[in-house]
């Protein structure tokens, strides 16, 4: 007596939920990529042409509010730092470091004496700035 097997199995496979899930990381992979800014705050930063290879692990960025107004913030913080914290702060951070280095972002229409009043922090600290700029 012969017995003959009436199904067969099928060798296709459905491809539409492995698309699914591509798309899916895709679009999960595109809304982290635009949360992790490494500047939270909006700057207009000035131009230039030379740009650095140095790393900065620290930054420090000059917002200018109008009306005479700066705020200081430290690595990006939304809480802005007064200006007369801005060196213990920066001091606390650096101490560990073995070639201390921080990157000041200013806006384009904060006016260079508070950029040279971040400077002096630097100076008298012995610390290496970098100015950040946008590439031309």
């Amino acid at each position: 007596m012969a017995l003959k097997r009436i199904t067969k199995a099928d060798p296709n496979m459905s491809m539409s939920s492995m698309t699914d899930i591509v798309f899916l990381l895709l679009i999960f992979f595109l809304v982290t990529s635009t949360l992790v800014n490494p500047n939270a705050l909006k700057l207009l930063l000035p131009k230039s042409t030379g740009q650095v290879n140095a790393k900065a692990t620290v930054s420090v960025s000059i917002k200018d509010w109008g009306n005479d107004k700066y705020t200081f913030h430290i690595n990006g913080a939304e809480k802005p730092v007064p200006f007369t914290q801005v060196e213990d702060e920066l001091i606390s951070l650096l101490v560990n470091e073995q070639e201390p280095t921080f990157s000041i972002y200013a806006d384009q229409s904060v006016p260079i004496k508070e950029v040279v009043s971040v400077m002096n922090i630097a100076k008298h600290n012995h610390y290496k700035v970098i100015l950040a700029t946008s590439p031309e």
